[in-house]
């Protein structure tokens, strides 16, 4: 075989080998982010009966597996304040199609009455803020995270990388998927829920993920790992990922005992 002809058939190969990967590879989900404000208590209740005894039950029924409920960890200063809920979904058509499942399922008018039929004057809630995600490449599906921990001890930390403009803060998403960033937080065991690109929400151009820890000092430990790994080292000065995030937010939550994540 000539040079040539063993290029074509290497190319060949190669095409091949990469269209049967595309085929087995999961589609990447779409993520809802729901943040529940709240003023009071009995808000705060009436959102969480809803929550355990009617969405996600319903949900599973709509055939979404997991839905993560998360609260802000005691110190901060939004506890009893917000509730996360994190529901993972194959496809947009989905995500407009739920609320219409859930308006023809009887058990779930029935278990979220108080908070379906809640009146005007006093409301289940302030306000509801909703973020749109896809999945990132290299992590098309969610995780649930190998911890032993009790989830009340446990730290989630979402975070929000906002880029200055929606090439730079592509430049990022680029970082963690052909850069290596993620496989880094893999190897570092960092447990992660979902890594995703921000479709629809409040602080675009950004990207969210989110990392979990056994408790503070299991986050604190290996955040510490992460800042001397040689491996980040080399890549945070690498002249292609410079000076793309503008903005770096945290949330620092613990699951529910109720949350499927």
């Amino acid at each position: 075989m000539n040079n040539p002809q063993k290029r074509s058939f290497l190319f060949s190969f190669f095409m091949l080998a990469l269209t049967l990967s595309a085929l087995s590879a999961p589609k990447r989900e779409y993520y809802e982010i729901k943040i529940y404000h709240l003023k009071d208590k009995t808000q705060e209740t009436i959102v969480e009966n809803y929550l355990k005894d009617a969405y996600i039950p319903a949900a599973h029924r709509a055939g979404i597996k997991d839905v993560g409920v998360f609260k802000p960890v005691p110190t901060d200063t939004m506890s009893g304040k917000l509730i996360y809920v994190f529901t993972p979904i194959a496809s947009l058509d989905q995500l407009v199609a739920l609320p219409k499942t859930l308006e023809k399922d009887t058990k779930y008018l029935a278990a979220g009455k108080e908070y379906l039929d809640a009146p005007y004057k006093n409301p289940p809630y302030i306000r509801i803020e909703t973020t749109i995600l896809q999945a990132f490449t290299t992590m098309p599906v969610h995780a649930k995270p190998n911890l032993k921990a009790a989830k009340s001890e446990r730290v989630y930390e979402m975070r929000s990388y906002e880029g200055h403009t929606e090439k730079i803060y592509q430049n990022k998403v680029k970082m963690f998927n052909d850069g290596g960033e993620v496989p880094l937080f893999v190897r570092l065991n960092f447990n992660a829920v979902f890594y995703g690109e921000v479709i629809a929400g409040s602080h675009q151009p950004n990207l969210m993920y989110m990392t979990t820890f056994e408790n503070k000092a299991d986050r604190d430990a290996h955040w510490k790992s992460f800042s001397d790994d040689a491996e980040w080292n080399k890549l945070k000065v690498n002249p292609e990922y410079q000076n793309n995030v503008s903005k770096n937010t945290s949330f620092y939550m613990y699951p529910t005992d109720y949350s499927d994540i």
